[in-house]
């Protein structure tokens, strides 16, 4: 098993920063990809960003491009979401997620976080 946590999030104004990380320990050794999805309230859950470290590629939601950028250590399991420019429309709950392979889709990722709080006010 894998077990993830998250951190970082936040309430800031339209048009601030943050940055969430994201640490995964347990059984990592299948983990070639973290990445992030997000859901709004009444909103469905929606990729925002992810690493590919066997593809070497990273991956991103088009509406957070230019925006939004994701790094993070394939030796220390981890990955971070810097967010820059953020809109209101950004707000939602952040969910990270784990697993061997990509995908866009929420449902093929074994590993989930707990999800952490970004609030965007306008």
């Amino acid at each position: 098993q894998v077990q993830l946590v998250e951190s970082g999030g936040g309430l800031v104004q339209a048009g601030g920063s943050l940055k969430l990380s994201c640490a995964a320990s347990g059984r990592t050794g299948s983990v070639n990809v973290m990445g992030w999805f997000r859901q709004a309230p009444g909103k469905e859950r929606e990729f925002v960003a992810a690493i590919n470290w066997r593809a070497n590629r990273l991956h991103y939601a088009d509406y957070v491009k230019g925006r939004f950028t994701i790094s993070g250590d394939n030796v220390k399991s981890t990955a971070d979401l810097q967010m820059n420019s953020l809109k209101p429309e950004d707000t939602a709950v952040y969910i990270c997620v784990a697993g061997p392979s990509y995908y866009s889709d929420f449902v093929f990722y074994n590993y989930r976080g707990e999800g952490a709080q970004v609030t965007v006010s306008s």
